[in-house]
């Protein structure tokens, strides 16, 4: 293993819930304004999820006052507090952003219904 890979497994988060494109979640983010830092929560839809490693990224869309208002997170960065799945949403694509162009209900994505059994093969 190399530096730059020794440097990179020390940063990478092991607390990462398991979630996917689709899901709706909250994502808990420090935020530095002059010398005081808060937690700030930023709610809204997965629509995308890029890389791996490190530099994985994902992107979330929410609806601010009708406006629609998108930001990425970086997933391992030490800004990044929390990300706590609401919502798992059912999706066939790995990328939405074709809700951009949707408004109003279009723009929502079905919840995933699992079952008890699912949830049960899922922590074994």
């Amino acid at each position: 293993m190399n530096l730059v890979q020794a440097i990179q497994a020390e940063q990478i988060k092991s607390e990462i819930p398991a979630f996917n494109v689709g899901d709706t979640v909250r994502v808990s983010f420090k935020i530095v304004e002059g010398k005081t830092e808060r937690v700030q929560a930023y709610e809204g839809l997965v629509i995308a999820m890029k890389n791996a490693g490190i530099g994985k990224t994902f992107t979330v869309r929410k609806n601010s006052y009708g406006i629609g208002v998108e930001r990425v997170f970086p997933l391992h960065s030490p800004r990044v507090e929390n990300v706590e799945v609401l919502r798992r949403g059912k999706v066939r694509r790995a990328k939405l952003y074709y809700i951009r162009a949707k408004v109003g209900k279009k723009s929502k994505v079905k919840e995933l219904i699992i079952s008890k059994k699912e949830i049960e093969g899922q922590k074994a």
